[in-house]
């Protein structure tokens, strides 16, 4: 079946939102605010007030200020878990680098012996090759004027090297001590650090994609270390919520940057939007009593 919907204007988007039974503190306001967000990015947060999702009729009291603020708070979250995986993504290049050019040399990233087959790693190289293209950093463009390598060194090849490559890269290193000194920096198997950073690359492209989150089912879902040499949750929850991954976060940054304020900048967006439900971002019940949280 072909799809046959038709292209709504902002009448017909308003008219529509009337019919579901929505109302409006300002209405004009609204109609100005869906000139610039669609549809269909609205209808994600559309979902929790409805009363009837065949129907799509929504609740006595539901508002279009009231959707408006549940956006808004997936907008704030989005940005804040953007800046925690900034910290995270630049520890983990420094690691990989180190590590790996400590065992063998400051080149191991355009070595295939170092991985586990060499298609994949032609495949990173052409990866590599693109990123380190575009980039226009002073050191790197100084670099290709001066040298006849096809690489640059590790060092700086990683910070260029976008997160989903890093990924891959970690993903496709050879089995062994490496591999593993890498995780161990975390407290980690590499077989969880590997599944942790698959996750994170992930929800990283949710933000950087501005797509919904905060209720969203995760695709991705990380694997749960049996035991991490640092603290974690000790409760069984949703590795397919939102929750789990800000606990991977947090026990990342606990490492990284101890001083991190991450539990403050929770509680900022308690306060600020305290009729977000918890429940539906798979926090578990009495999840603030949790050592870890503590």
């Amino acid at each position: 079946m072909n799809y046959s919907e038709p292209l709504l204007t902002i009448s017909d988007v308003m008219n529509l939102l009337d019919n579901r039974g929505i109302s409006y503190d300002d209405k004009q306001k609204a109609e100005d605010t869906l000139r610039n967000m669609s549809l269909f990015r609205l209808k994600g947060y559309l979902y929790p007030f409805e009363q009837d999702h065949a129907t799509h009729l929504l609740k006595s009291g539901t508002t279009f200020e009231k959707v408006l603020k549940l956006h808004d708070f997936d907008v704030a979250l989005r940005a804040l878990i953007s800046q925690w995986l900034q910290k995270i993504e630049v520890s983990l290049r420094t690691q990989m680098s180190q590590v790996m050019a400590e065992a063998t040399d400051q080149f191991w990233h355009i070595n295939p012996v170092n991985f586990r087959n060499a298609s994949q790693h032609a495949v990173l190289l052409t990866k590599l090759n693109s990123e380190l293209n575009r980039s226009d950093d002073d050191q790197i463009l100084a670099f290709r004027r001066t040298y006849s390598d096809p690489f640059p060194p590790c060092w700086m090849s990683m910070e260029v090297t976008s997160f989903g490559t890093l990924s891959l890269m970690y993903k496709w290193l050879r089995a062994g001590n490496s591999r593993r000194d890498v995780a161990s920096y975390y407290g980690l198997p590499d077989t969880v650090m590997e599944s942790w950073i698959h996750s994170l690359v992930y929800v990283r492209n949710i933000c950087a994609h501005h797509s919904r989150l905060w209720n969203r089912t995760l695709r991705i879902q990380p694997v749960a270390p049996r035991h991490p040499h640092h603290p974690f949750i000790s409760s069984s929850s949703l590795n397919n919520r939102v929750y789990y991954v800000l606990c991977i976060i947090k026990y990342l940054l606990d490492i990284i940057d101890p001083s991190h304020k991450m539990q403050c900048q929770l509680t900022w967006l308690w306060v600020n939007y305290p009729m977000i439900d918890k429940r539906a971002m798979g926090f578990p019940e009495g999840w603030e009593l949790e050592p870890f949280w503590r």
